[in-house]
């Protein structure tokens, strides 16, 4: 890390953006906030950052102890990298960016988005006021990527596992979805155009869909 540019600046906030602040950096963290990716993933998940950069930012956060790398055993047998617990850290910092970017002048959520940013969305945007009285298993379905939403009184949990039983299935693209939670598309418009469909009780996937309100933008 000694060829990086540094701040010199005692201030945490500047050793902290000395090791996050790299372009990219912060945005690897986020696509690993819900699990182990291999580096074809990431690659998914971040189509904008070319194979060399994506080398040399995992790199720079292996060597400072936010991630790391390991190897999964058969049948499997393929490179993960994974947050540490100290990399785990940085959740409430990259959904409090999220928010407050989605705050910004004109921010309607336009332009394509990876599920797990998706999904971290969700996670950042949840009001349990909305979601009171509201016990259910919502399996969310991004193309081949599916999650399981269960919404408790204790609040909402986001995880890639399966479930039996869900209440509701929703199947739609991350586009989609973030249209919605953004307001630029309603949630009727996106059922007739079958862009968003749903097996089971369909009046709880409505109600899922509004409990992630998008905030206002400021003046």
């Amino acid at each position: 890390m000694t060829t990086r540019r540094r701040y010199d600046d005692g201030c945490a906030t500047a050793y902290a953006l000395d090791l996050i602040g790299e372009r990219w950096a912060l945005l690897v963290v986020r696509e690993l906030l819900f699990g182990p990716k291999r580096f074809t993933d990431l690659r998914t998940g971040l189509p904008g950052a070319s194979p060399n950069v994506l080398s040399q930012r995992l790199r720079e956060l292996d060597e400072a102890g936010i991630l790391r790398r390991r190897r999964i055993p058969p049948p499997a047998a393929a490179w993960v990298y994974e947050l540490t617990a100290w990399g785990h850290g940085l959740e409430p910092v990259v959904a409090a960016l999220g928010r407050w970017g989605a705050q910004a002048p004109g921010s309607r959520g336009e332009g394509p988005i990876s599920v797990d940013s998706m999904m971290l969305a969700l996670r950042s945007l949840y009001d349990p006021e909305r979601a009171a009285g509201l016990a259910v298993d919502v399996v969310v379905n991004l193309g081949e990527d599916g999650f399981r939403a269960t919404v408790t009184p204790a609040g909402l949990r986001l995880a890639r596992e399966p479930v039996d039983r869900p209440d509701v299935v929703i199947h739609t693209d991350t586009v989609t979805l973030n249209s919605v939670i953004c307001g630029r598309r309603t949630k009727e418009e996106v059922l007739a155009a079958e862009d968003l469909v749903v097996d089971g009780d369909e009046a709880v996937a409505m109600r899922f869909l509004t409990l992630f309100p998008f905030p206002e933008p400021v003046a």
